[in-house]
């Protein structure tokens, strides 16, 4: 069975630095990774994706100070968010799919189909 980790996460000054960290397990087969965030009322936002060969994929509302990479430990990505804005307070949440196309587009293929629980981030202005 699929699983999603996520650790990090909290408060923090606007200008200042996160990480977040995914740590999947179950997957039998390569898969993609990402980051999605939402604010209670908004639509859901695409932060950052990483397919297994290592490419990644920045929403423009984030590129130049949210990177993703692979973790230190196996199987694990990072969310490096830097010089933080107040409206990137959102909870944010890893995804994971074995269908990549999945994190990409709800289109044709539906959402992703493994989704940890979600992590509060709060940027204060």
């Amino acid at each position: 069975q699929v699983q999603l980790v996520e650790s990090g996460g909290g408060s923090v000054q606007a200008g200042g630095s996160l990480r977040l960290s995914c740590a999947a397990s179950g997957f039998t087969t390569t898969y993609c990774l990402g980051w999605f965030r939402q604010v209670p009322g908004k639509e859901r936002e695409r932060v950052a994706i990483i397919r297994p060969d290592g490419i990644t994929t920045i929403a423009d509302s984030v590129k130049g100070r949210f990177t993703i990479s692979q973790g230190s430990a196996e199987n694990t990505v990072d969310l490096h968010m830097n010089s933080l804005k107040a409206e990137d307070t959102a909870i944010y949440t890893c995804v994971g799919d074995s269908v990549c196309p999945r994190l990409f587009s709800e289109k044709p293929f539906g959402p992703p189909r493994y989704w940890g629980q979600g992590t509060q981030v709060i940027v204060a202005s």
